[in-house]
């Protein structure tokens, strides 16, 4: 059987210099298991459809797929506002790249394979829950239209790792547009090599932002590109009330996409000072937060590619100011741009802006759930409700709102049933709510796989409130409520 993932495998990232990354091989395990194949993912990669009869071997490690050039990247990264000259891929290794039926270059990486020369005295490990935590949110995120790695396969490894207590192992196969972090700038940077610097520019210009390589001053345009696509993440994550819960510097690809779902989770009632990670102790990545620190970590990178910047000196650095400042602006017309069409509203008014942070004030005084509350604006407009959907908290702050909102929906063209159709496209009824997630992962743990099935299955119709769905939408009980949420390294 053909073995190879795709027509042949790619690796403009292991053809860079020996400093980009170190040879990693994956370590064998003793009995892999397929616990969940991706195959729409695999259909869009142009991958073979046969080649889910042997993902538990080529994507647990124990064999290679014929052509793989299995590598770790070298990353540097501020970790909660402090700087590691070295991190890696301490448990990480990038198989290679594929180029998809549509022209598109993806990595394809093992998380959980094994220690490489970064693993810092790691095992080089993944617990279960971890890989199915991402994988299942991944899978959620993409299907909410936000920019995302993904998952395309999960393989049980047989045997067990060792965190705060046993646990079972697992391997994912992680598919991205890259692997180049805001840390792998930081990492030659910081040891004075600005020619790997300007050779890693050139690489992520070349794959992500080719309308930049006849640009005047291309390294400043690139800053301004990776700032307008981090802003445009950042808002997104905003609008589903998704918490990263690790925005480190080595945790922010410069491709746009979101990376790295550790402690993760998604709001329930709103609450802009909300975090959920067991180690960000002082609410540095809270999720009114995530902006700023967006923002700042691109002020890391401007560091690194200020000395490429066709001006220089004091010029250069009124550059790469500018190009920092306006991330909040950008910022702020993608955050209106998506609170908008969560209000209905396909027009702009002046007052839109008060409109939205008034609603989001409204929910915050009562503690009211974000994802459920924005889904109940379809029937505030008219549509039929159902017992599963709560209404909107009555109060006389929502109830003065409430008037103004439909006043200005009042001024879209269309009727009420195309101002119904807007508000469930915009506003998903079912998203990864934290106790279900742990709730599966806690039953895949112990073997059974049922749960997480049936939720990533929920997750990936995020729109649909179909009575199949509804108890998915519920927020947590009081009992349920999940407080805290761990990284799993």
């Amino acid at each position: 059987m053909d073995k190879k993932p795709a027509n042949a495998w790619l690796h403009s990232y292991a053809d860079l210099p020996d400093a980009f990354w170190q040879p990693a091989a994956p370590t064998p395990v003793a009995a892999p298991r397929l616990l969940a194949w991706n195959a729409a993912l695999a259909n869009q990669l142009g991958l073979d459809p046969a080649l889910e009869a042997v993902a538990e071997r080529l994507f647990s490690g124990n064999e290679l797929p014929e052509g793989a050039r299995p590598i770790a990247l070298a990353y540097a990264g501020h970790q909660f506002g402090h700087f590691v000259p070295q991190l890696g891929d301490g448990r990480a290794i990038l198989l290679g790249e594929v180029l998809a039926p549509d022209g598109r270059r993806f990595d394809i990486q093992l998380k959980g394979a094994g220690p490489t020369p970064f693993s810092r005295r790691g095992d080089g490990r993944a617990a279960i829950g971890p890989v199915l935590r991402e994988y299942l949110v991944s899978e959620a995120m993409a299907a909410l239209g936000v920019p995302t790695t993904r998952a395309l396969a999960a393989v049980a490894t047989g045997e067990h790792v060792l965190r705060d207590h046993v646990l079972p192992g697992a391997v994912l196969t992680r598919v991205a547009a890259s692997h180049v972090r805001v840390g792998t700038f930081q990492f030659f940077a910081a040891r004075g090599d600005d020619q790997a610097v300007r050779t890693l520019a050139d690489h992520v210009i070349a794959r992500h932002y080719p309308e930049l390589a006849d640009a005047d001053d291309r390294y400043l345009a690139l800053l301004r590109a990776v700032a307008g696509r981090q802003a445009a993440l950042v808002a997104a994550w905003l609008q589903v009330g998704f918490i990263h819960g690790v925005m480190n510097t080595d945790n922010m690809a410069v491709s746009g996409e979101t990376i790295d779902y550790g402690p993760c989770a998604f709001l329930d009632a709103y609450d802009p000072a909300k975090v959920f990670s067991s180690i960000d102790r002082h609410g540095r990545y809270a999720y009114a937060n995530q902006p700023p620190i967006a923002q700042w970590n691109l002020a890391r990178l401007a560091e690194c590619l200020l000395p490429h910047f066709r001006r220089q000196g004091d010029e250069g650095v009124a550059d790469a100011r500018e190009a920092i400042e306006a991330f909040a602006g950008q910022f702020g017309d993608a955050w209106l741009a998506g609170f908008r069409r969560k209000l209905g509203l396909a027009t702009e008014e002046s007052a839109d802006e008060a409109l939205v942070r008034d609603f989001l004030s409204a929910l915050e005084a009562v503690q009211a759930d974000f994802t459920l509350s924005f889904r109940a604006l379809a029937v505030a407009a008219g549509a039929p409700g159902f017992d599963e959907l709560p209404p909107l908290p009555k109060t006389p702050a929502m109830d003065a709102w409430l008037e103004r909102w439909r006043a200005r929906c009042g001024n879209e063209a269309g009727g009420r049933d195309e101002l119904v159709q807007r508000l469930k496209a915009a506003n998903p009824a079912v998203i990864p709510r934290n106790h279900r997630v742990e709730a599966a992962l806690s039953a895949a743990a112990a073997g059974d796989l049922a749960p997480f099935t049936a939720l990533l299955d929920a997750v990936r119709r995020p729109c649909d409130d179909a009575p199949a769905q509804r108890g998915y939408m519920a927020a947590p009980a009081a009992g349920e409520q999940v407080l805290q949420t761990f990284c799993g390294t």
